[in-house]
């Protein structure tokens, strides 16, 4: 008999809320994600805490229209020309003209045998990118937690709060507001948890 190794439930429920994370930074949900999160909103939380950050994401989320958000996500992170916001972590990063982070990153993916498909034309340094394998570490690689946190301390944490704060003040922002908060709740909880290790 073999025996197959399962995930725990708190390592799929961390995996699924990076992957929630990175469809949120990736392209605005469509109605029946605002939907689904609207359903959501059904627990007592605490102030200041993660749970706090999801009932008022899903607050918005029932009182949000697909299309307008659609309209946000465009205006704040496309735009025209230069996009308001950058949700390319390199720019919240570079304290030094020399500094490549770029390269750093490629050569950590490709130590964890990970890298851009492609027919992927984005940089690795997006934020839904980088939640994305953080999601693979846990669910897929089941990497050890010292290894998870090596990539979430080098590659997450240090730009957490200046992007999830440029979010929560860009004056293009209504429904993102709610996600960079709950983006940064998480954030927060995970680092948290790793230094304890």
């Amino acid at each position: 008999m073999k025996f197959v190794p399962t995930l725990a439930a708190e390592e799929t429920a961390r995996a699924n809320i990076y992957g929630l994370i990175a469809r949120f930074f990736q392209a605005p949900p469509d109605a029946a994600l605002l939907q689904m999160l609207a359903a959501g909103g059904e627990l007592e939380a605490e102030e200041g805490t993660v749970a706090e950050a999801w009932l008022d994401l899903a607050q918005a989320a029932a009182s949000a229209d697909a299309e307008a958000v659609r309209e946000e996500y465009d205006t704040a992170f496309i735009g025209v020309g230069k996009a308001p916001l950058t949700l390319y972590t390199s720019a919240y990063s570079i304290r030094h003209s020399n500094e490549l982070p770029l390269v750093e990153l490629r050569r950590d993916l490709a130590a964890l045998q990970l890298g851009r498909r492609s027919e992927v034309n984005e940089p690795e340094d997006h934020l839904a990118a980088l939640c994305e394998v953080m999601r693979h570490l846990i669910a897929v690689q089941k990497l050890a937690l010292e290894d998870q946190k090596r990539f979430f301390a080098r590659w997450i944490w240090p730009i957490a709060q200046s992007l999830c704060g440029a979010i929560e003040k860009s004056p293009h922002i209504r429904f993102y507001r709610p996600v960079a908060r709950f983006a940064f709740a998480f954030f927060e909880l995970e680092h948290s948890a790793f230094e304890m290790l």
